[in-house]
């Protein structure tokens, strides 16, 4: 499974446009980076990480599209939980308490975090 924190800035960016677009060749990603590199810079880190493990690819009609490795929830509770371990402890309270502090939630967004906890609590 990779680990998502040991990515570079720009590595980890790309990433997270290609999941965020779901799918998509070079010139895709390329126009979804704000402050892009070069095509070839793009296509290089696209290929490298394929090779790493984070992304998968196909070609279709002379095409490479590039698509996660992983679905997004693996992918978010892998995240989540390196995030817990190395920011808070291991302790899922202080995240929340994090972040939570300063946000302006409004009733439907509390109902649906109240039904989440509620939720939590019968597994």
């Amino acid at each position: 499974m990779p680990h998502f924190e040991q990515l570079g800035a720009r590595e980890r960016q790309i990433v997270e446009t290609v999941y965020r677009i779901e799918e998509g060749s070079v010139g895709d990603v390329l126009a979804e980076l704000s402050d892009p590199p070069s095509y070839s810079a793009v296509r290089a880190m696209l290929n490298i990480l394929a090779e790493k493990g984070y992304l998968d690819y196909r070609l279709v009609k002379n095409k490479y599209l590039y698509r996660p490795a992983e679905r997004k929830q693996k992918a978010r509770k892998t995240v989540l939980r390196s995030v817990l371990e190395n920011f808070f402890g291991g302790s899922t309270t202080e995240a929340v308490a994090a972040l939570l502090d300063g946000s302006e939630l409004d009733e439907n967004e509390y109902r649906e975090l109240r039904r989440l906890i509620e939720n939590a609590k019968k597994k």
